[in-house]
């Protein structure tokens, strides 16, 4: 089992941790990791893990030990959170591979923190979907969701304008741009939607009078939505279809651009990259490579809930059906990162001007 960590950090490790005998500095990582040469460190956006301990990583970092001998020490938060950490460490870097959604590894490239590496399977990824010279590659596709309860409401909203109701006051919550990639999707999703920033922010303005506040991570509003402390919130389809059999009480749903219009979502992979100046790059190289081979591809949608990025890998299981029927219908666009990375702090700025957060 990983060390496992929150930034900021919440909780001690659990039982199972600690029988294995793995003890945690402040920082996060095991103590004396920087030495261990059978070990890699994993800084990721939070969705891919669960408590539960069922969840795709969990599976992963087993399999990978027990293939390799290499234990994964792991730390997650918010998309922009572990950037931020990353940066803040690239004096004394800890990590060893960094996992987010875009544009935070856009974010983590341009600021010199990744180191270029093509894995191994990697040729089988779409080029729009890694780092034409090799910072990055997409792991696992995603996509861009709401979530609602299913308890409360008969059936999601259809659209925007259906979020501003009165019936959301106080129950509806979406996590922050600029810190949680699903939060900054959000925004993007209302700039492609309303035709621009401008119109953008005016409606997300009025959609504060409804919003509960700010909020780091997006895996944090699930557990609200199901126990129905909120009515709906922002999610993404991997992380909240993997947590449906924890949280029952939850529905996804894709908002359209404005009655009549079909449902749409933008892309939202979970991208990785060997981090500069990491203490075991050579781990973390196999670490990418197992993460982008075929059997672990295969496993994305049964054991993840997500999507596979290689394109010879088409997974058969249930859940693959299931998820391909959630999809059907849904209008998918992708932004352009490298623009929206350029101008991000101007989009960042704008949301808070406009809700005051």
């Amino acid at each position: 089992m990983p060390a496992t960590d929150r930034i900021p950090r919440t909780a001690a490790l659990g039982a199972a941790a600690l029988a294995l005998g793995v003890t945690a500095a402040l920082t996060g990582c095991s103590a004396g990791t920087a030495d261990d040469p059978d070990v890699v460190t994993v800084y990721s956006a939070d969705g891919l893990r669960l408590e539960s301990g069922d969840g795709f990583f969990d599976k992963v970092f087993a399999d990978f030990e027990e293939e390799t001998g290499i234990r994964v020490d792991y730390v997650e938060g918010g998309s922009g959170e572990v950037v931020q950490r990353l940066t803040r460490e690239s004096a004394n870097t800890q990590a060893d591979v960094l996992v987010t959604l875009p544009p935070f590894i856009q974010q983590a490239q341009g600021r010199g923190l990744l180191a270029p590496y093509e894995p191994e399977g990697s040729e089988k990824v779409p080029e729009e979907s890694k780092d034409p010279d090799g910072a990055w590659t997409a792991v696992v596709d995603n996509y861009l969701c709401f979530i609602y309860n299913t308890e409360e409401l008969d059936e999601p909203p259809r659209t925007w304008d259906d979020l501003l109701a009165p019936e959301f006051e106080g129950r509806l919550q979406y996590s922050t741009p600029g810190v949680a990639g699903d939060g900054t999707a959000v925004l993007l999703k209302a700039v492609h939607d309303f035709g621009g920033l401008g119109p953008a922010m005016e409606y997300l303005g009025e959609l504060q009078a409804n919003n509960v506040g700010p909020s780091s991570s997006t895996g944090a509003l699930a557990p609200k939505v199901d126990k129905g402390e909120l009515l709906v919130a922002n999610g993404d389809v991997q992380m909240n279809f993997a947590n449906m059999e924890s949280m029952p009480s939850q529905g996804i749903f894709f908002p359209a651009a404005e009655e009549g219009e079909p449902p749409s979502t933008l892309s939202l992979p979970y991208s990785a990259g060997v981090v500069q100046g990491a203490p075991h790059t050579a781990n973390a190289r196999a670490f990418l490579d197992h993460l982008l081979s075929e059997e672990v591809q295969a496993q994305v949608s049964e054991v993840g809930g997500g999507f596979p990025v290689r394109t010879d890998v088409e997974p058969d299981d249930a859940n693959a059906e299931r998820l391909t029927e959630l999809m059907d219908g849904v209008e998918v666009f992708s932004p352009d990162w490298a623009e929206v990375d350029e101008n991000f702090d101007a989009y960042v700025e704008a949301w808070k001007e406009a809700t005051g957060g």
